[in-house]
């Protein structure tokens, strides 16, 4: 039998071997990605002690100006983890244009329980068959069949907006309004189903629980002591976050099972008899068809995932969008009456819903919200881990190396945008975009794994502003420089876009 000390001295090198292992691959990685200029690191909170105790609002412009102190790549530390920053559209390109490094960064992770292994969050072989699976479900013909959706909505929008504008005595806080849109269109479009967000709101408990899921990821990004989820599981919000994820994911599952069996029911030519108008097919019903047809046997949970990444991806970003879109038009109305003129030469003074003619017809107002993403993209920022070593502008970075892009930054690259502040649309005319760099704009993210939905959100943001741009002129409270920007997972407006609503006397046109 070995004595007692010896055995105590065996246990303690067994727990020494691992800690001295972590100080050499993290000595190994100091002297490496210490050569890349960045901010002063310091034990614990490494560069990320500027951000202790301030607000969302305040951390956005925090990294602007340290983002801007770094032009091209810098390197902070996240804690005890090192990340290197870039916002150059050509380390952009060799980042994003790889089929290698796919692997999403590790800030993604707070939205593994709600999001699963959808397109958003997989990695690897997985990621590679649901892309696959999933893109025709884009098809121009199925995204036609949306139209009527977002018209729908649209003028419902327009509709809840005349109920409160009062020209331009008081200003409305136009945000909540089309986010609550958004939210009706991509429960329709996604799933299938009219959850009247617009009208019933937090009554409905999935819009509730979809309302409540964001703001407290929000909640959790910004605040970095609940980012392990030791603490986070046991904080208050975190058991929030879990009774409003048992209510998504326990509607969604339901929602699945039935339109499962209505799939085999068809198959087998039973025909349920129906109320009313024939179901407009949903995102939904394409996947379950899809999965059918190419005899990939996803589960309810991999089709729930897949339309939980959608209902996400889909909703927050489509709102800030349109939002940030109303907010530049307001401001610039030389531009705003470009388009209302191109919209009214469309409907010639008819009140027929949008359809994807007229939508592929508002070019004008399409460079308009093209250039509303470059300056505000619904997304700024977004991360990749290195699944090998790349060099960027000659510092070399090791594989398994977190990688942020600043797409904030990287749209405002004088190069490739001359006066890169100044809102412009025609930036976008097909002569000025021809020779640019391709991931000098990248709103969508680029490469193999950029969004699957840009044509779907280009759609959607076209027809809502246009039905709003159709009933009223728009004049905003705020200037840019009074407009701040919150730092959360989407590039929100504080305290919403605050608009003057003047109803307008649409002349037909000639």
């Amino acid at each position: 039998m070995l004595p007692v000390g010896l055995i105590q001295l065996v246990l303690v090198a067994l727990t020494l071997v691992p800690v001295v292992r972590w100080f050499q691959k993290r000595f190994q990685m100091s002297s490496v990605l210490d050569k890349i200029p960045g901010p002063k690191a310091y034990p614990i909170v490494g560069s990320m002690y500027p951000f202790i105790g301030k607000k969302s609002e305040e951390i956005f412009y925090i990294i602007d100006q340290r983002t801007r102190a770094y032009p091209g790549i810098h390197r902070i530390w996240n804690g005890s983890t090192p990340e290197v920053r870039i916002n150059r559209a050509e380390y952009v390109e060799k980042l994003l244009s790889s089929s290698r490094h796919i692997e999403k960064s590790a800030m993604y992770k707070f939205l593994s329980a709600w999001l699963g292994q959808g397109l958003l969050t997989s990695k690897d072989d997985r990621w590679f068959q649901h892309r696959r699976l999933i893109t025709p479900t884009f098809h121009f013909n199925i995204l036609d069949g949306f139209c009527e959706v977002f018209a729908e909505h649209s003028a419902q929008l327009v509709n809840q907006l005349a109920e409160v504008a009062q020209g331009d005595r008081t200003p409305v806080n136009v945000y909540p309004f089309i986010t609550r849109a958004a939210l009706d269109i991509i429960c329709e479009t996604a799933m299938g189903v009219k959850v009247h967000a617009q009208t019933s709101g937090r009554d409905n408990p999935y819009v509730a629980a979809v309302y409540d899921l964001s703001a407290q990821i929000q909640y959790r990004v910004v605040r970095p002591w609940l980012h392990p989820d030791f603490v986070w599981n046991r904080s208050r919000t975190g058991r929030q976050y879990r009774e409003a994820l048992e209510q998504v994911h326990g509607y969604a599952s339901k929602v699945i099972r039935e339109r499962r069996a209505e799939l085999q029911h068809n198959r087998a030519g039973i025909v349920e008899p129906t109320e009313g108008r024939k179901r407009r097919l949903a995102f939904l019903d394409m996947l379950l068809e899809s999965t059918a047809q190419s005899g990939v046997g996803l589960s309810d949970d991999d089709v729930r995932e897949e339309v939980d990444t959608f209902m996400f991806e889909g909703h927050d970003t489509t709102a800030a969008g349109m939002s940030w879109a109303l907010f530049l038009l307001a401001l610039h109305p030389e531009v705003q009456d470009r388009v209302q003129q191109e919209i009214d030469s469309i409907f010639a003074g008819s009140d027929r819903p949008a359809t994807m003619r007229d939508l592929n017809e508002m070019r004008l107002l399409e460079r308009c919200l093209k250039e509303t993403l470059r300056l505000y993209p619904s997304v700024s920022f977004f991360g990749r881990t290195l699944s090998e070593d790349v060099t960027f502008g000659g510092y070399h970075v090791p594989s398994g190396t977190i990688v942020g892009v600043h797409a904030y930054h990287v749209h405002r690259d004088e190069r490739y945008f001359p006066d890169a502040e100044r809102f412009d649309p025609d930036r976008f005319l097909p002569e000025n975009t021809e020779k640019r760099h391709p991931y000098a704009y990248i709103p969508f993210s680029a490469g193999p794994r950029n969004c699957i939905g840009q044509k779907f959100a280009l759609l959607e943001e076209k027809s809502v502003v246009s039905a709003i741009l159709r009933r009223f002129r728009v004049r905003s409270v705020r200037t840019r420089e009074e407009q701040l920007i919150q730092h959360e997972l989407i590039t929100r407006p504080k305290d919403g876009i605050e608009l003057y609503l003047i109803p307008r006397d649409v002349q037909c046109a000639p």
